[in-house]
């Protein structure tokens, strides 16, 4: 019997984005879909082709990561943005939290900036 979580989305990659710039701030959202490496015209992200890149380059590592030992992170702060990522990415259900809370979220949010909101070489902030 087929788990029904296992189902893939009629795109090879269908992500919608949720991000908020601080605390009762306005939501964002964005949608990626894409197939066969091609941006699909359902896409709203200001960068989608940028977008499209981040996640075929980070995504498994950043969306399934491998457990592991504690990973060392600086403290700092980046800001208060939070992104919520659902969706599928190659037949694989999708459920990401991004924040800029310490060294180690920075460097997520970076990795995927155009994915939340940004374009190529941002931020991620709107």
């Amino acid at each position: 019997m087929t788990d029904p979580h296992d189902r893939p989305s009629r795109h090879d990659i269908d992500l919608t984005i949720r991000l908020t710039e601080a605390p009762e701030a306005p939501e964002y959202t964005f949608h990626l879909a894409a197939d066969g490496g091609s941006v699909a015209p359902a896409s709203t992200l200001p960068d989608a082709a940028a977008a499209l890149a981040a996640v075929q380059r980070f995504g498994e590592n950043i969306f399934f990561p491998k457990p592991g030992p504690p990973k060392m992170c600086t403290q700092q702060y980046g800001g208060p943005q939070v992104a919520v990522v659902t969706g599928w990415f190659l037949g694989r259900e999708v459920h990401s939290v991004f924040s800029r809370t310490d060294g180690c979220e920075i460097a997520r949010w970076r990795a995927m900036a155009p994915l939340l909101g940004g374009v190529a070489g941002s931020t991620g902030a709107i």
